[in-house]
């Protein structure tokens, strides 16, 4: 902590949350956007408040809540990620004499998902603001302007934001970092909860993450199977190992009497080239995989 006030004012004005005009300052957009109580007080940025709806159903006909956020980004991301985490319904599992519920999503992949949009978004679209939809069986997370990197190699590709000071600080304040691995991370949760792949969509002017709450194997259509042992493929690589059918027989909860299935999905992956063998010398049991890039 700086010793005096002087001290943490030349701190703010050296991270760009504060300028000094004579003996006044002025606090930036900058400042506004991470730190405001209440960001309607600034008129360009009220608009980019995060916006949470709650929907009955799987379709956005009815509404069942909204909310609108008020403060800053990084003194209201706690907040955020607890107001998230209590809409979003629990599946009650009944296991002998206990009884217990178990939220549908990892609240640490919502958290990395949410903290991604939130630090690359495009803050150049007008009246665009980053937004979170909960629906019965999925939840969208959605925020203004195309990704600068393909959606494949969101796994593994190094860190790249089109806005370098928010990503700054957000990291120095444990709320994101900039190593790449967030999405990582979020996969892997993703995989313990044994969920279905989450889908990244990228378009002209927003980017989209949509969460899918547990299915079983049986219910995945053939593009969910492919796009999960892509991503698997890829969590392997990232970790210095290889995707094999029993990794990925693992990863789908597929008892070894039925590794066949596995065998099946792999070989479509094969032929939509999003995965490619090691080494095609070895038998087919024996056989690694990695994601097509690597």
């Amino acid at each position: 902590m700086p010793e005096n006030k002087n001290r943490i004012i030349e701190g703010l004005v050296q991270d760009g949350i504060v300028v000094q005009d004579d003996e006044n300052y002025s606090i930036t957009n900058l400042g506004a956007l991470l730190f405001a109580k209440d960001l309607h007080d600034f008129d360009y940025l009220s608009r980019k408040a995060v916006r949470i709806t709650v929907y009955n159903g799987n379709s956005r006909v009815h509404v069942k809540n909204e909310i609108t956020g008020k403060k800053g980004y990084a003194i209201g991301f706690s907040e955020l990620i607890k107001w998230i985490d209590d809409l979003i319904p629990s599946n009650v599992y009944n296991e002998k004499t206990f009884k217990f519920e178990k939220k549908k999503y990892p609240k640490l992949a919502i958290k990395e998902f949410v903290a991604n949009a939130l630090t690359h978004q495009d803050l150049t679209e007008p009246g665009k603001s980053p937004r979170i939809e909960i629906f019965n069986t999925r939840i969208e997370i959605t925020n203004p302007g195309s990704p600068l990197i393909d959606t494949d190699r969101f796994i593994d590709y190094p860190p790249k934001t089109r806005n370098e000071k928010i990503a700054s600080l957000m990291r120095r304040m444990n709320i994101c970092e900039e190593r790449g691995s967030g999405v990582d991370r979020a996969l892997t949760q993703v995989e313990i909860f044994q969920l279905p792949p989450p889908l990244f969509q990228a378009e002209e002017d927003y980017t989209k993450v949509t969460l899918y709450s547990y299915r079983e194997y049986k219910d995945m259509d053939r593009i969910e199977r492919i796009r999960a042992c892509y991503q698997h493929a890829c969590l392997k690589w990232v970790c210095g190992e290889y995707m094999t059918n029993s990794s990925i027989r693992e990863r789908m909860k597929i008892d070894l009497k039925n590794s066949a299935i596995i065998s099946r999905i792999i070989k479509e992956a094969l032929i939509e080239n999003t995965i490619r063998i090691y080494d095609d010398s070895v038998g087919t049991r024996a056989r690694k995989y990695l994601p097509w890039w690597a």
